[in-house]
């Protein structure tokens, strides 16, 4: 029972804690909630999907694209439930804390926010590739688009978060459009023979299908989660929503549902008109998947448009993670300064020290394939603590009230949770330097936790006094 402990809030001169760390009520509609969820996401449609062609064939990323996409549709519905029933700003890690306590609370919300700074330093990276094909500015080196990047985007959020939201989703409409141009310039060069166009290996299991075998598909895992990383950090905007209760699960839900489609629709045609080999080696697949078929002009408006896609997911997941990580710095987890909002209701350390990071680390890692393996280590690590923690609540507290229920309920989230396991083994089969360092600063934040976060918990912070209400009401039974 020491979870029912409440330390005393820290004093802040002038006014209260939570007057200096409150967030904009009312900001976000459905709509832009399902926005939200495909800005996230876009990206992986235009840049870093493709190198799981190389990894795995055509055949080895199709079926992981459609393994990773029913562990995301599984969690998403599980998601969707947790949402509606617990609406704060941590999300994960408020879910979690419910679930699994603090500790579990708190590596949820860790993983989640090495996903969330590792993933933009990513796009960074191919938004730099972008630039450079289409030559701007005379850019040969990549390291002044990652700072114009960080330093614009993170601005622009400092501003406030209804105008940072709805400049996304204009954004995002530019991302879709291109999409759509891109399909309907591939569609009449589409040849089945161009998929399978990789030589097969001796691997176990090789095949015309899949050219590096059983060990290609594994390999393939991570990049199929690519699709869709980072479509759960739709119920960040809990806390800044009209009616969370019925608009998270309805906004999540269709993001997933157009994603899906998106990614088959790049899935198919960039390599079903280019050839497999080709589009596996490129920096940026879809403009070079329509000049290789002679669409020259097109290729030039989807890789000016490509840079919509890239842009709409690095300036929704720096939302993310400042949204995360003041979740977690208000409620003591971390050092409780982080979590302070400006005039603008918007958590300004929250943004700039993620910044900071993930611009370092793209100027110095550089390589997007490394990146996304490290994200893609932190996310599965939340998936499996995500799909563990709607089970648990189903079993625990089966009376919760529930304003959306997840079909199939425990054995949905089991599926999901199966799968993140698998997700989380696959990344040490990629990278097994990347997952391995990962791993080790998971660890040690979990330490740092135990040994002094845990002491500094601030109890009436909105996702502990959810956990701790529960934990009252049982102790009545």
């Amino acid at each position: 029972m020491t979870d029912l402990v409440t330390p005393a809030e820290p004093k802040d001169p002038g006014t209260t804690y939570f007057e200096q760390r409150s967030l904009r009520r009312g900001a976000v509609g459905w709509l832009l909630l399902a926005s939200l969820g495909i800005s996230y996401v876009i990206s992986g449609d235009f840049s870093g999907w493709n190198f799981g062609l190389a990894a795995g064939g055509w055949g080895g990323l199709l079926i992981a694209f459609v393994l990773m996409g029913v562990m995301y549709c599984c969690m998403v519905f599980g998601l969707a439930e947790m949402s509606s029933s617990l609406p704060v700003a941590g999300a994960g890690y408020g879910f979690a804390r419910r679930a699994l306590g603090r500790l579990g609370g708190f590596a949820t919300g860790l993983a989640i926010l090495i996903e969330y700074t590792i993933a933009p330093a990513a796009i960074a990276v191919f938004i730099g590739g972008y630039v450079e094909s289409l030559g701007l500015f005379g850019i040969t080196d990549g390291w002044p688009v990652y700072f114009a990047c960080f330093l614009v985007f993170v601005g622009i959020h400092l501003v406030g978060v209804g105008e940072a939201l709805k400049a996304m989703f204009a954004i995002t409409a530019v991302a879709v459009v291109a999409l759509v141009a891109f399909a309907a310039g591939m569609i009449p060069h589409f040849d089945v023979s161009h998929l399978f166009d990789i030589a097969p290996t001796d691997a176990a299991g090789a095949s015309a299908f899949l050219p590096h075998g059983i060990p290609g598909v594994v390999s393939a895992l991570v990049f199929g989660i690519w699709f869709f990383l980072a479509i759960e950090g739709v119920p960040l905007a809990a806390e800044e929503a009209d009616n969370p209760q019925r608009d998270m699960p309805r906004g999540i839900i269709v993001a997933m549902a157009v994603l899906v489609v998106t990614g088959l629709l790049v899935l198919v045609l960039a390599p079903g008109g280019a050839g497999s080999a080709l589009v596996g080696e490129s920096g940026s697949p879809l403009p070079d998947a329509l000049r290789a078929v002679g669409s020259d002009g097109l290729a030039v408006f989807v890789n000016y448009a490509g840079l919509a896609g890239l842009v709409a997911s690095f300036f929704s997941i720096v939302y993310a993670y400042s949204r995360q990580l003041f979740a977690l710095s208000r409620a003591g987890y971390l050092p409780t300064w982080l979590s302070r909002t400006n005039a603008r209701m918007t958590p300004t350390w929250a943004l700039i020290v993620p910044g900071a990071i993930g611009f370092l680390l793209a100027a110095i890692v550089r390589d997007g394939d490394k990146l996304i393996n490290i994200a893609v280590f932190g996310a599965a690590v939340s998936y499996v603590l995500l799909n563990l923690s709607h089970i648990v609540l189903r079993l625990r507290e089966p009376d919760l009230e529930r304003p959306y229920r997840t079909p199939g309920g425990v054995v949905t989230t089991g599926i999901g949770l199966v799968l993140a396991v698998v997700a989380l083994v696959a990344t040490f089969f990629v990278d097994i330097q990347a997952a391995g360092v990962t791993a080790v600063v998971f660890v040690l934040g979990l330490a740092y936790f135990v040994v002094w976060g845990n002491r500094h918990v601030v109890g009436s912070a909105p996702e502990e006094e959810f956990a701790q209400l529960a934990q009252a009401e049982a102790g009545l039974r």
